[in-house]
């Protein structure tokens, strides 16, 4: 009787800067989890945006607020995310879309990310209904002027946030 091999594990790669991790991530992320053997959520040292938190906070936020998801674990990147995927042999790369213009955007990404590495696929997931508004420019703005977030982020990011901007309010 021939021997089969093991089945290689399914990986997907979840990116972004998650500056803060909402909700609506946390939604995608174990949406994603059951679909995968595992996923990586890679944390972008965003070149290209000023982001509140630093990239080793917004790793430790994440990993806090996923740690009791199985088979998902948590690395900073930087670089382009399909040479990411190839060094984490993932097979497909995860996108959460809200809205329209974000599939019009994530939708030219996925072709452009096709051309760079065509065995990867990328996979879209909507989030629940009621976390679709949820925006991590929005709630960095609505902190930031003393707004209450606790319905968009984890206590912890929700009082990361308020540390991060009691300075301003305090003013």
């Amino acid at each position: 009787m021939p021997i089969t091999p093991p089945p290689t594990p399914r990986i997907a790669v979840y990116s972004g800067t998650f500056d803060p991790f909402t909700l609506g991530h946390d939604d995608v992320v174990r949406r994603a989890a059951g679909l995968f053997d595992q996923l990586v959520i890679a944390v972008a040292v965003a070149h290209h945006k000023k982001t509140l938190f630093s990239l080793d906070a917004r790793v430790e936020q994440v990993q806090a607020a996923t740690e009791n998801i199985a088979g998902v674990k948590v690395l900073p990147f930087d670089g382009l995310i399909m040479d990411f995927c190839a060094a984490q042999a993932a097979c497909a790369v995860v996108r959460g879309i809200r809205n329209l213009t974000d599939f019009d955007y994530e939708a030219q990404m996925a072709a452009m990310n096709r051309k760079l590495r065509p065995q990867v696929e990328t996979v879209f997931l909507l989030p629940d209904a009621p976390l679709q508004c949820i925006s991590s420019t929005l709630v960095r703005e609505i902190s930031k002027l003393g707004g209450d977030v606790s319905q968009m982020v984890s206590p912890a990011v929700a009082a990361a946030l308020e540390a991060a901007h009691r300075p301003r309010l305090q003013a």
